[in-house]
């Protein structure tokens, strides 16, 4: 479903040039459940930007699903992003004016879908996520898991081919962390193939398998 063949992602600040990834050969499953771990400056945040064609690898190549995302254009790109893949970020990343339902379907509103359609499918997807009876409210009326959950079902509405999740619970306390790592094995269990950025070895320990960065290579996994 996903290969990555030598990949390597260069970065240059005038004469000065930063190798953050090396050689990275990777091949993920559909319904694979990933861990991806490693030291600040390990390269793994750099790797969970390639995977969603938020950054373009200075060599080698990446295909998910037998497209060539790397050969991608940035109008193409962004379709790819919006299509493929589901961003579950640390931060939320929820829009502070719109309410849980307008957040989930942002993603439908940049596709042209007819918005009593995206809102439909909004509603259905935060009962999928346990969050009904908060449809109508704002972020600043949520919880911290409970907006985590809305960044959840934004993620989900497009039935992306891959989730990523960067530090997911980073901004959570233990209960609410278990919670929703519970909901990522639920949406694993279902199907969905989800690729985890943490630091933490006890979120890692929810995914199937797990890849450690060091200095840019990966060294485990």
């Amino acid at each position: 479903m996903i290969e990555l063949k030598n990949i390597q992602k260069t970065y240059k600040t005038g004469p000065i040039e930063y190798t953050a990834l090396k050689n990275i050969n990777l091949t993920i499953k559909k319904n694979d459940y990933v861990a991806l771990m490693g030291t600040s400056g390990s390269g793994k945040s750099t790797l969970m930007n390639l995977l969603g064609a938020l950054d373009t690898p200075t060599s080698g190549t990446y295909n998910l699903n037998g497209k060539s995302v790397d050969k991608l254009n940035d109008e193409d790109l962004s379709q790819f992003r919006n299509k493929e893949v589901g961003f579950v970020f640390q931060t939320f990343n929820l829009l502070p004016k719109l309410n849980a339902i307008e957040n989930v379907a942002l993603p439908l509103l940049y596709a042209d879908v007819p918005k009593k359609e995206r809102n439909k499918k909004a509603e259905l997807m935060l009962q999928k996520v346990g969050l009904n009876e908060q449809a109508h409210n704002k972020p600043n009326e949520m919880s911290g898991g409970q907006r985590q959950r809305v960044a959840i079902a934004r993620a989900l509405i497009n039935n992306p081919a891959i989730i990523l999740a960067d530090e997911p619970t980073g901004n959570l306390d233990s209960k609410t962390s278990a919670e929703i790592m519970k909901l990522f094995k639920e949406l694993h269990e279902s199907g969905n193939t989800i690729v985890l950025v943490t630091h933490e070895h006890d979120i890692a320990d929810y995914a199937q398998r797990t890849i450690v960065l060091k200095d840019g290579e990966i060294i485990e996994g």
